[in-house]
């Protein structure tokens, strides 16, 4: 069975060098590249990616008519969601009173989050650490897994990223509606008045705060796919590069190496500042005596 899967991958192999090599290259007048990218299932008007696993067994399995193409992200998405959730499952399960070296590993990282969302939040950090724990883990694999082999990062796709935002804005004004109230919640977006001045005020702070709250998540996602996006295309091209050497020398060069690690530090940073903004938005939305520390 191994065998006749790559047998068929072998014989596949043409559909998604060429994409690359024309990537590399230049060559023909650009449908070719465009086409490629379009079954690849991205939506950002031709920007090369490396091919994955879903497009490559879907174009085996579903030949020229593989729907998986266009549903590339969601899967990959939702298919690391599954495994943070049955990972984080299985390990809370077995744990132990002397961890192991996994639970070592996990405890570890969990107590750096909570570290670092507490020097924000001070006492309120164990409501929300939760929400910004997970937030931070699952951006942080949809950014890496772009640079695995048959890997496609999802946050490449602003409709993922402008979910998240969406999501972390959606979650900021929730907790600021329950932690002060309807009213406190509209006085806090009137600019907190307490004065004649500040009172006459309130029609242009109210507006400033409302568009200031709505520019929040598109500043999010604009940041994450901006981002990921540059880090995914400039291996692609390197990959590209180093493919098209082939016909110079027997084997390829892997040029795109020292971008891998400039690429993973990359990656962790934006899933950091992305769970660093969302923390400062939901200590802006608590009340002011609760989160000054």
């Amino acid at each position: 069975m191994i065998l006749l899967i790559l047998h068929k991958i072998i014989l596949a192999a043409p559909a998604w060098i060429g994409p690359i090599m024309a990537v590399a290259t230049g060559g023909g007048d650009g449908h070719e590249a465009e086409g490629a990218a379009e079954s690849h299932g991205d939506d950002h008007g031709g920007t090369p990616h490396l091919p994955n696993l879903v497009t490559v067994l879907g174009t085996l399995i579903l030949g020229e008519e593989n729907w998986a193409a266009e549903w590339v992200n969601v899967i990959f998405a939702f298919g690391i969601g599954v495994f943070l959730s049955v990972f984080a499952s299985r390990v809370y399960a077995k744990r132990q009173m002397i961890p192991g070296r996994l639970q070592n590993l996990v405890e570890m990282m969990v107590e750096g989050m909570y570290n670092f969302v507490y020097s924000i939040l001070g006492k309120e950090t164990r409501k929300y650490i939760p929400f910004l724990g997970s937030l931070f883990f699952y951006i942080l694999l949809m950014n890496w897994i772009g640079m695995v082999p048959l890997g496609h990062s999802p946050s490449v796709s602003l409709s993922i990223t402008a979910s998240l935002a969406l999501l972390t804005f959606l979650y900021a004004q929730w907790t600021g509606i329950t932690r002060l109230g309807v009213g406190g919640y509209l006085h806090h977006l009137a600019g907190s008045p307490n004065d004649v001045i500040s009172w006459c005020l309130v029609p242009l702070m109210f507006l400033l705060h409302l568009v200031g709250e709505l520019v929040k998540p598109c500043s999010l996602a604009l940041r994450l796919f901006g981002n990921i996006t540059g880090e995914d295309t400039l291996i692609a091209v390197f990959v590209g590069l180093g493919v098209a050497l082939l016909a110079f020398s027997p084997v390829g060069v892997p040029l795109q190496l020292p971008f891998y690690f400039l690429g993973l530090l990359l990656s962790t940073i934006q899933a950091l500042v992305f769970t660093l903004l969302s923390t400062i938005y939901i200590l802006l939305m608590l009340p002011h005596e609760e989160h000054a520390h």
